[in-house]
């Protein structure tokens, strides 16, 4: 199994932080929240390489941090370049996961994780409930009713999606996406397909929904500290 990481987007909600350095660059108790994602995923023995997809302009800041990380962990992850140089011009989630696909000739299971969120949960849980089902998997976790509409919310019944919208005006649910997926090999051609057509390229929660049309996909709920760091609000409440 490989891990992608999405680093590549330009974070402008949190002018003036993000000018000169990424979201997942950003400080939370001391330690970039990459970091934070990387400690979590570092002892999966199932994943033998981490990809962290990121922009033009942001990637000189991922060399230096992979530079300063521990002996014993930076040598399983690579920093790949999306060639991008502005906001206007980013490739999107969906955009940017399929370009490392290509890339890096991945034909292997996918753990997805948006680098700019902060969670403590145990993903071998979520790793071992993938085994179990062997098909596509969205970690979901029960959110606050109040913003359910600035995510995706994701219907369970059984384990299993029965109904994905992003950003809804009237949520059918209080489970929202936690931007951690699991894609099975066979679900990259899957991804190519969907790159050729007109739908959106940006959250990989656009692939799910578009899935749903004719594959099952499950959804694993986690229980503990999630939070979308989208507003410098959010984040001065995090450091």
């Amino acid at each position: 199994m490989k891990c992608v990481i999405l680093c590549a987007g330009y974070s402008t909600r949190l002018y003036p932080l993000t000018l000169d350095r990424p979201k997942p660059l950003l400080p939370i108790q001391g330690i970039p929240l990459l970091s934070h994602i990387i400690k979590k995923v570092q002892d999966i023995k199932e994943i033998d390489k981490i990809f962290v997809v990121t922009n033009d302009k942001f990637y000189y800041n991922y060399i230096w941090w992979l530079e300063n990380l521990e002996e014993g962990i930076k040598e399983k992850i690579e920093i790949v370049n999306d060639g991008t140089t502005t906001n206007e011009g980013r490739l999107g989630g969906i955009g940017d996961l399929n370009f490392v696909i290509d890339s890096q000739n991945i034909h292997d299971d996918i753990l997805v994780i948006l680098g700019d969120n902060l969670f403590y949960f145990d993903l071998k849980c979520f790793i071992d409930f993938y085994k179990q089902v062997e098909e596509t998997t969205l970690g979901v976790v029960s959110f606050e009713k109040e913003r359910l509409k600035d995510f995706g919310v994701v219907e369970v019944i059984d384990d299993k999606i029965v109904g994905f919208e992003e950003k809804p005006q009237n949520p059918k649910s209080d489970f929202i996406s936690t931007g951690l997926y699991i894609f099975s090999k066979e679900d990259i051609k899957r991804i190519k397909d969907y790159i050729k057509t007109d739908l959106s390229k940006e959250g990989p929660g656009f692939l799910i929904e578009h899935f749903l049309k004719d594959k099952e996909v499950y959804a694993y709920k986690f229980y503990g500290v999630w939070r979308d760091i989208g507003s410098i609000e959010e984040y001065e409440g995090l450091r």
